[in-house]
């Protein structure tokens, strides 16, 4: 996949703030090459998420290719899961998309920002089953036993490789999409996805684009 490509599909789509793109490549770099060092950056971030929480919907709907590149990859989970997280899931359009997707899954996303995880919850509405809940908590520290999901979810995050395959099953999928391709703040290339999630077993499945995002799929082996 050239991701040249998708940073100039991206020029056409609403960009987010400098701030947050900043914040994003100093947040992947740390997470992916030095994740030791999360702990100095946790609070900072915590605080930087609840205070954009008021404006994140909007942003969100105004961008018809936001979902576009996760609905993609979710294409490419098969069989469906029994039971999905979607980790930094924000106001929850992730974590609803992939219950739309997957109707009989029950799905769980997890955020670090209180705020974020209110606004989540209130999406969801009444639930009798709760099927789609929302948990706060630090995706460096999944409250989770080991294999409790069959498939893992991030839209515009970078990974922490253990934690994500330390709760998934065998024969379980991760999927890592970027709304906009490499000019998503968030933003991990294909190839340190593949070497980070092969460190710990997971086997790349596909990877592609869709409107101006791109996605990774792995899977841990049955």
């Amino acid at each position: 996949m050239n991701t040249s490509d998708a940073g100039d599909r991206a020029q056409g789509t609403p960009q987010p703030p400098g701030g947050v793109r900043v914040l994003g490549r100093a947040l992947s770099a740390v997470i992916t090459r030095a994740p030791a060092l999360w702990p100095l950056l946790r609070g900072p971030t915590r605080r930087f998420f609840e205070r954009a929480a008021p404006d994140w919907d909007r942003r969100d709907r105004n961008q018809s290719d936001y979902l576009a590149a996760l609905a993609a990859g979710l294409l490419h989970v098969v069989p469906a899961p029994e039971r999905a997280l979607d980790v930094g899931t924000g106001t929850g359009a992730a974590a609803l998309l992939v219950a739309r997707e997957f109707p009989r899954a029950r799905v769980r996303g997890l955020d670090i920002s209180e705020e974020m995880i209110r606004r989540a919850t209130a999406r969801v509405g009444l639930d009798p089953e709760g099927r789609v809940a929302f948990k706060l908590g630090d995706a460096s520290a999944l409250p989770w036993g080991e294999e409790s999901f069959d498939l893992l979810t991030q839209l515009n995050m970078p990974p922490f490789f253990g934690e994500l395959a330390r709760v998934l099953r065998p024969g379980g999928h991760v999927l890592i999409a970027a709304s906009y391709g490499n000019a998503t703040p968030f933003y991990t290339p294909d190839a340190v996805l593949e070497r980070g999630f092969k460190r710990h077993g997971l086997e790349p499945v596909a990877s592609g684009e869709a409107g101006a995002g791109t996605y990774f799929v792995a899977r841990l082996p049955a």
